[in-house]
């Protein structure tokens, strides 16, 4: 019989005192544990997926373009792709990164550029004399 004191950690002043046979207290540790497991699971969105690979027709389909415009685009060296044996394969990860790539900036973002290029370049030319 193993003798174990019981303390609930959010309130520290209920102990509770209980005789439980040890395979009695390592049922309930392992129950505790894989429920907190369970629960730490559900919580926590996957990360580890393995990253999706497209044909050329899904990529095609991803970015709204033909396949024949794909071929030419890949032909170019403008597209990220892998190649295994005589089919090419797509990233998504990659495909939505060369999208973002083309992304326009917009006039605000153009002129706060202007602005700190202008002051960059007032402050070495006034540290130049």
């Amino acid at each position: 019989m193993l003798v174990c004191l019981y303390q609930n950690l959010f309130d520290m002043d209920k102990t509770v005192l209980i005789s439980l046979p040890i395979e009695d207290l390592q049922t309930v540790i392992i129950d505790c544990i894989n429920s907190c497991l369970r629960n730490n699971k559900q919580e926590q969105p996957p990360t580890d997926q393995p990253e999706q690979l497209l044909t050329i027709q899904e990529a095609a389909e991803f970015l709204s373009l033909t396949v024949p415009t794909m071929y030419s685009k890949v032909s170019k060296g403008e597209l990220p792709v892998m190649k295994r044996s005589k089919r090419l394969y797509f990233s998504r990860t990659e495909l939505v990164a060369y999208l973002k790539e083309g992304r326009k900036k917009s006039n605000a973002e153009i002129e706060q550029e202007a602005e700190a290029y202008l002051i960059n370049n007032k402050r070495r030319l006034n540290n130049g004399n």
